[in-house]
């Protein structure tokens, strides 16, 4: 208690005075999942512990352990808090003959049943192996920031209090016209004149106007200074109640005000004038975002706050009358189920789609997340599989006081699971996924270093040692490149060294480096000659039959996106990642397709002339006028 307590009292520190807005709000997710901690292991009401205790044991009578049996076998349940997974596992103990198994479980769980909820949720899990972004709670606590914009919240003042009192205000001057109302001809002001006739009610109608005037702007922000408002408005106030005191020079500001106003809108009580109002009504009766955003976030509360959702459809509808009253109908927007969609449970491929994983950063941020089907991978009988992948995943989402293995109900699990080549054989095909998400989702880009750690750990798990160039394997990743793209387009292009093995001096690092300082700029042609994993990746998974038929595709949209780049480190980066896809299918098919810049043109011809069996000079030019194109 002492402990989570104090974890507690940092964070919310770090949520009142971090000057990082970003930091703030991962700290105040963090205060939650702190106080929901505390809330587990404190006393609730005294109704409360005596519901959870009932809950409970109810699982243990024939009826719960008959629904639980019923959601091991249908998969149709969720593990939102590791501890909701005990009582599964102990139906599943139960079902399978370990009756002493399940009794000691039973008996570490029954001190503290009238604490914690040791069932499921139930609702379809989505099947495979899925991810999240973020939790319901971050994305909830994002959009109940949001706020209407101050030119916005000014605008819709403008169309629902301010131009109503401007109409009134017309209105009231128009009646004192005498003659036509004042107009613009060309600029010049033409019609009748102000202040020339008084209609019986008038100086009521001023009082009742200037009362209204006061009570908005008790409430509102007041117009700006220098308006055709202002000037009608001031006029009225220094205007008697009986007759007109004002003098030629007000008066004729007056006329140009109407006229202004007139000959842009109409007169007030005009077709052309209502219609103009009827619209703007409309859009200031728009519900804001900021509106929409709060009616989304209270919808995501019936979802465990440290979860995810298992779909969008749910807090996707319209807005209910009940939600809000004076937005019921409106549509959620796109951009704020976006948000909402941070939080969606669902394969990898499915969040890159959906634009939730945009780079390969991110993508680095959910890979770990994949350990838990991995652990569960050794775990022969599928059912309990699923509950060890849940608990697994619920457990890393939860601050932690004790070790995963720690936990009574994983510990039972421990004698059913087989660490043999199962488990090694689950880890190589999440490695492989995870990495052909990366190359069909971000082909031009370089694997970033968060993403190829997260490679290598899953690696190491599949018991590969990959010569990765993040883990100082530089002269490794290069002999991989040369021994995998012999005689290749990428090999022919870059002129890549055909054996590695007869120069004893290439064998230390600071060798390695000074071979690429001697072929031009360092870094580049370490990443040249590496390839950057590409090779490493490509070579250790197999991917070689994946590649061909993926190649001409990523190759298509890596240089397209190359050749659209102002920077020539930026676009020769790209340019290098699709020539690399292009050794693995027709070169030529592909690169007469593709438009041809200017500025690309010596590039273009350079990498077709080496395509034709070509081959660059010292100078990387070729008799045609090519060039290699290199970043530096």
């Amino acid at each position: 208690m002492g402990y989570a307590t104090g974890r507690l009292h940092r964070a919310l520190e770090r949520a009142l005075v971090a000057e990082d807005p970003a930091v703030r709000r991962r700290a105040a997710v963090r205060v939650d999942a702190w106080r929901g901690v505390l809330d587990d292991l404190a006393w609730g009401p005294a109704d409360e512990p005596v519901d959870r205790e009932r809950l409970n044991l109810w699982y243990l009578g024939d009826e719960g352990l008959a629904e639980l049996g019923q959601a091991l076998r249908t998969g149709c349940y969720r593990i939102d808090g590791p501890e909701q997974a005990a009582l599964l596992v102990v139906a599943w103990l139960l079902e399978h003959d370990h009756h002493a198994a399940a009794l000691d479980l039973v008996a570490a769980l029954r001190p503290l049943m009238h604490r914690l909820r040791f069932s499921p949720s139930y609702s379809p899990r989505p099947s495979g192996p899925v991810v999240r972004r973020t939790t319901v709670d971050d994305v909830r606590a994002q959009l109940r920031q949001a706020t209407v914009r101050r030119p916005i919240a000014a605008m819709r003042e403008t169309l629902q209090v301010w131009n109503p009192l401007y109409d009134q205000l017309v209105a009231l001057w128009c009646d004192t016209v005498d003659g036509d109302l004042p107009h613009l001809v060309d600029g010049v002001v033409d019609g009748g004149w102000p202040c020339r006739v008084w209609p019986d009610d008038w100086a009521e109608r001023r009082r009742r106007w200037q009362d209204d005037y006061k009570l908005a702007t008790e409430l509102h922000r007041p117009r700006p200074w220098k308006s055709n408002f202002t000037r009608l408005r001031v006029a009225l106030d220094l205007c008697p109640d009986d007759s007109s005191a004002l003098d030629g020079r007000a008066v004729g500001w007056i006329r140009r005000a109407l006229a202004n106003t007139i000959s842009a809108h109409g007169t007030p009580g005009s077709a052309e004038r209502e219609a103009l109002r009827q619209r703007q009504r409309e859009v200031a009766a728009q519900p804001a975002y900021a509106t929409l955003a709060h009616v989304l976030s209270a919808r995501l509360d019936a979802f465990p706050r440290d979860g995810g959702l298992p779909a969008l459809e749910p807090v996707a509808g319209p807005v209910d009358c009940t939600e809000a009253p004076a937005a019921a109908g409106a549509a959620i927007p796109e951009h704020l189920l976006a948000k909402a969609a941070r939080a969606l449970e669902a394969p990898i491929g499915e969040l890159v789609a959906r634009g939730v994983i945009g780079s390969g950063e991110v993508l680095a941020e959910v890979v770990p997340q994949l350990a838990a089907e991995l652990l569960a991978a050794n775990i022969g009988d599928p059912a309990l599989a699923i509950v060890y992948a849940q608990t697994c995943a619920a457990f890393r989402r939860r601050p932690r006081l004790v070790r995963f293995g720690e936990l009574p109900w994983v510990d039972a699990v421990a004698p059913y699971r087989d660490q043999g080549e199962q488990a090694r054989r689950a880890a190589v095909q999440t490695l492989r996924e995870s990495t052909t998400v990366a190359l069909e989702s971000f082909p031009q880009k370089v694997l970033p270093t968060p993403l190829v750690r997260e490679l290598d750990a899953l690696a190491a798990q599949a018991g590969l040692a990959l010569p990765l160039v993040q883990n100082g394997q530089h002269r490794e990743a290069a002999v991989v490149a040369s021994r995998v793209l012999a005689g290749s387009l990428y090999a022919r292009y870059y002129d890549l060294p055909a054996d590695w093995r007869t120069a004893r001096i290439h064998r230390r690092r600071d060798d390695f480096a000074a071979i690429c300082r001697a072929r031009g700029a360092a870094l580049e042609q370490c990443q040249i000659l590496t390839t950057h994993n590409l090779a490493v990746l490509v070579d250790a998974l197999d991917l070689t039959n994946w590649l061909r038929e993926a190649a001409p595709d990523l190759a298509d949209r890596a240089f397209v996106w190359a050749l659209g780049q102002p920077a020539w480190r930026d676009a020769a980066a790209a340019w290098r990642q699709g020539i690399f896809y292009l050794s693995y299918c027709e070169p030529d098919r592909t690169l007469r397709a593709l438009p041809r810049p200017e500025r690309f043109e010596p590039a273009m011809t350079g990498l077709l002339d080496v395509a034709a069996g070509r081959r660059f000079d010292r100078d990387g030019r070729t008799p045609s006028g090519g060039r290699r194109l290199l970043g530096a």
